[in-house]
């Protein structure tokens, strides 16, 4: 589903799109592996003249500190070097930015390489590459992300702990108020203003809710195809941050930005439509579940654990898988079960999906939906059936997923067959980065740590 109007396809229609809103600079951006908006921001008529950019191949290979691996693919093996990389805009991803005093537009960027192959550790590669998959079966996924966030005061110490920021009452919340509209109402000024850039965007977000914790929310997207939701997705995020700022206050999509308050998740709906009749093959003619439904929940509970490093990106994001703290400690399944990491909920025949729920909020949208989707299709293709389904509490089972970042990484680097899907490329390129990442996180001291250990031990 997508309700944008009159998206450019083409080069001249991107052009005209330009024109008719009298644009006179743009932001030129590509996704790095942690979700970064990296690029130049270019005058009008320089970026019709060049019709791209050219970047260093390691950018999208940057880490979250800001450092990337001194080797990997994106270098010489003879003579060391950080080739270049060509950046071609894709037409319909260009929008307005709608806080900008001037009139400027954004557009989202791919990245190729000297001989015009698309670079394949770029995250919104590997998510086509693993759409291109599911093509060739004559099949299109369908996605809907849910994405949760919170609302923090502002700290400029990194010490110091987050706390829930005042609303328009004057004072900060103290409880949770899980689907409250009041305390939604508490943040009327925010809110207007990101429904007002998302509108300006033709960002397709659809429900706003008060989730679990103290000044944590949830936005739901519709349905539609993966990398315009994954842009959707990546851009969204932007535009919030943005928007807090202004109103003097963050937003965080941290997995786990305070302690003692529930996690943030990205729960991603999927479902699979043929491409000739248009069903959603999850379905029998009859309404029942179909085969590719169980083998599609049979590759997620395969794969998801070996696949955690890509969706729990962070040493913070295995603080949020924990019992009874409404994120799954394992794959087991159910349907209208909120206790197990893959839930269908229930629904019509041609709306039957399978959510994945072990995806935080602070994965990379590209390669959140490149991981799911992979998973899902490696267990169609080898027709893996899933466990019996859990009626019950899934908490009370043993914990199935990595407990931490490394154990996650050595998962990951053994299961070739993901390597395969997403390509063994980008598996090397992600791994060494996160595992610099996590050498850096090795040399801070914690306050847990002086706390606890510093007159004890």
């Amino acid at each position: 589903m997508n309700n944008r109007k009159d998206t450019p396809q083409s080069y001249n229609e991107l052009e005209h799109w330009l024109n008719q809103r009298r644009v006179t600079e743009i932001e030129c951006l590509v996704p790095d592996l942690t979700g970064v908006a990296r690029g130049k921001i270019l005058p009008r008529e320089k970026f019709t003249e060049d019709r791209g950019m050219r970047l260093p191949q390691g950018i999208v290979a940057m880490g979250v500190t800001g450092e990337f691996p001194p080797s990997g693919p994106y270098y010489d093996v003879i003579a060391p070097t950080d080739h270049d990389m060509q950046l071609r805009p894709d037409p319909s991803t260009v929008r307005i930015v709608p806080w900008a005093t001037d009139p400027t537009a954004q557009v989202i960027h791919d990245c190729f390489d000297h001989d015009g192959q698309l670079i394949p550790y770029a995250p919104r590669s590997v998510l086509r590459h693993v759409c291109g998959l599911y093509e060739k079966m004559g099949l299109s996924p369908v996605v809907a992300p849910e994405l949760e966030f919170y609302l923090t005061a502002r700290n400029t110490d990194s010490n110091m702990p987050l706390k829930a920021p005042v609303g328009r009452s004057g004072r900060a919340e103290t409880s949770r108020q899980a689907y409250s509209i009041d305390a939604v109402n508490e943040f009327d000024p925010l809110f207007e203003d990101i429904y007002d850039y998302c509108g300006k965007m033709e960002l397709n977000v659809d429900t706003l809710i008060h989730e679990v914790g103290a000044g944590q929310m949830e936005i739901n997207f519709f349905h539609g195809d993966p990398l315009n939701l994954a842009d959707e997705v990546f851009l969204f995020k932007r535009t919030v941050r943005e928007a807090a700022l202004r109103h003097d206050m963050y937003a965080t999509f941290m997995a786990k930005p305070i302690a003692g308050e529930p996690g943030s998740a990205m729960h991603i709906h999927q479902s699979l439509v043929d491409q000739e009749s248009g069903r959603n093959i999850f379905s029998k003619p009859d309404g029942t579940p179909s085969d590719e439904f169980f083998y599609f929940i049979g590759g997620l509970q395969r794969y998801i654990p070996a696949a955690m490093a890509l969706v729990a990106p962070y040493v913070n994001s295995y603080r949020r898988l924990a019992r009874h703290t409404a994120a799954p400690i394992n794959i087991e399944w159910g349907y209208d079960n909120r206790t197990v990491g893959i839930r269908s909920p229930i629904s019509g025949p041609q709306a039957r999906r399978v959510e994945n729920r072990v995806i935080g909020a602070d994965a990379n949208p590209y390669v959140a939906l490149a991981m799911t989707l992979a998973c899902g299709y490696l267990g169609l293709k080898n027709k893996i059936r899933p466990k019996p389904e859990m009626r019950g509490d899934a908490y009370l089972s043993p914990y199935t997923l990595p407990r931490s970042l490394g154990e996650a990484l050595d998962w990951l680097r053994r299961e070739t067959d993901l390597h395969e899907v997403l390509g063994a490329g980008f598996i090397t390129v992600y791994t060494e980065v996160k595992e610099l990442e996590f050498e850096e996180f090795m040399k801070v001291i914690s306050p847990w740590e002086r706390e606890h250990l510093l007159l004890h031990v």
